[in-house]
């Protein structure tokens, strides 16, 4: 069974590519994230993500390019529903091209992370399956984060602190600044 992996970083891909190896599946990762901003950091997580495919002998799609516009346009400015259009955007997209290239299913690495909204990438990946008739396979990954992270670290891999997005970077920095 093949499956096509949304995958936001290298870190948050190491531990769902090895989850799916052990259950017979062969993934790719498909790299679909119009949120991440500045350009600079776009194409840091893109390097990542290529080296570690490089070293796991994954497939790498990367689809869609750089695309703060195109973000920003469905993000209603930053307000509260950011989130879910980010979500809805992206599993969207790879739903679609899951369904339009033979693969057998499709999922994402955002379950891994414990600062993301889990229900509503869970509900998000149902509602894309429905729409491009594809299963979305859902699976908590959330245990597997720091084991991720650490051989993240080990591995050299470029390691964010923050979701990608511009909104979410000056919420970190307010943080700090606060």
């Amino acid at each position: 069974m093949n499956i096509l992996l949304h995958t936001c970083c290298g870190p948050c891909a190491i531990e769902c590519l090895a989850f799916f190896r052990t259950e017979n599946m062969e993934p790719a990762a498909y790299f679909n994230n119009p949120n991440i901003h500045p350009y600079k950091e776009y194409e840091a997580r893109l390097e990542s993500l290529t080296r570690l495919c490089g070293r796991t002998e994954t497939r790498l799609i990367a689809d869609g390019g750089y695309g703060l516009r195109r973000f920003l346009s469905v993000t209603e400015n930053g307000g509260q529903a950011r989130c879910g259009a980010c979500y809805r955007t992206r599993l969207q997209d790879t739903a679609r091209y899951a369904a339009q290239n033979g693969f057998d299913c499709f999922s994402s690495t955002l379950l891994i992370s414990p600062y993301q909204n889990h229900a509503l990438i869970k509900e998000t990946g149902e509602s894309a399956a429905l729409l491009f008739g594809i299963p979305f396979y859902y699976h908590d990954f959330r245990p597997l984060f720091y084991a991720g992270q650490n051989e993240a670290r080990k591995s050299g891999l470029y390691r964010q602190s923050y979701c990608g997005c511009v909104f979410s970077e000056e919420e970190r920095w307010r943080k700090k600044e606060g």
